[in-house]
């Protein structure tokens, strides 16, 4: 008898970038997938404008809602929408995230294969002229790497391409909340998955095209809000094992400035590389900002 085909609930985050989002669900509703084995629920986290018109614009196309709530951060999003899915699987990305048409149907052939993994998928970047965002997703691919050199035994995954059970995510309790900014939540849900004994898969034939536009500005402010969202991370961690705060070895953060660049950097290879340096050192500003906001709390 043949399988059913795996019914999943796509969840998408979304933070003022209307325009991002329309491209994500533009490429949701070109996914080679059977179009009533999907639901796509978006939770609007406060955006200054209302997205109804662009979600208006899916109807007929798509089994889409729209969910709201004040501005609380991606973790908090993507635990309302999954408190509203029906799929027996979630599949998560972001709005700044076009997956590529054969998402669905390969995540689908996990789960066919063995139902209980988790799935972390690729991120590629779609902005390759813009030099901040190619950097930040290099940060992301070191970290991939890293952390997921063996993929059957994969250690981190990202939000923005993530499948799993939803009574998985039910069980382990959804994304912590105390993580507000985007950044350490991620690891910290990895951490958690681990710690209470699920199987991570790392499989990167699965794609999403990440249009992450960001200027200078929005650069260093990512980074040293990655800074502060680490040191939470490692926090937390150390109080649910019970043992000493540890932080990554010197050699993870040479390692990631000798992390091997595209053939295609070419002549912006070095302040390529001098923008890799400066994410380093905001992201170290950030962890040391973080420190000097505790002591001062502990102070009072």
């Amino acid at each position: 008898m043949r399988r059913e085909t795996p019914f999943f609930s796509i969840i998408v985050p979304t933070y003022n970038r209307p325009a991002q989002l329309g491209l994500c669900l533009t490429a949701i509703s070109r996914l080679e997938y059977e179009p009533d084995r999907f639901e796509v629920i978006v939770v609007d986290d406060g955006s200054k404008m209302p997205l109804d018109a662009i979600i208006a614009r899916f109807h007929g196309k798509l089994d889409v809602t729209l969910l709201t709530q004040q501005n609380s951060g991606p973790a908090r999003a993507r635990n309302t929408g999954a408190a509203r899915a029906k799929g027996q699987f979630l599949a998560f990305t972001d709005d700044d995230c076009a997956p590529a048409s054969s998402w669905l149907r390969k995540l689908a052939a996990r789960f066919v294969q063995e139902s209980e993994q988790i799935i972390a998928g690729r991120a590629l970047n779609a902005l390759p002229d813009n030099p901040y965002s190619t950097v930040s997703q290099t940060v992301s691919d070191y970290l991939m790497d890293y952390y997921n050199s063996q993929p059957d035994q994969a250690r981190f995954c990202s939000g923005n391409n993530l499948a799993m059970p939803y009574s998985t995510f039910n069980a382990v309790g959804g994304y912590d909340t105390n993580f507000p900014l985007g950044a350490g939540e991620d690891r910290e849900f990895s951490d958690r998955l681990l710690y209470h004994n699920y199987r991570l898969v790392y499989a990167p034939e699965i794609v999403v095209y990440h249009f992450h536009e960001l200027t200078l500005c929005t650069f260093v402010r990512q980074h040293f809000n990655y800074g502060q969202g680490s040191l939470q991370f490692y926090q937390t961690r150390a109080r649910r094992n019970n043992k000493p705060i540890m932080v990554e070895s010197k050699s993870f953060y040479v390692n990631l400035l000798l992390y091997p660049f595209p053939r295609e950097w070419g002549c912006r290879r070095i302040p390529l590389k001098a923008l890799l340096a400066l994410s380093q050192l905001a992201n170290g500003v950030g962890h040391l900002w973080g420190r000097v906001r505790l002591n001062r709390r502990g102070c009072r």
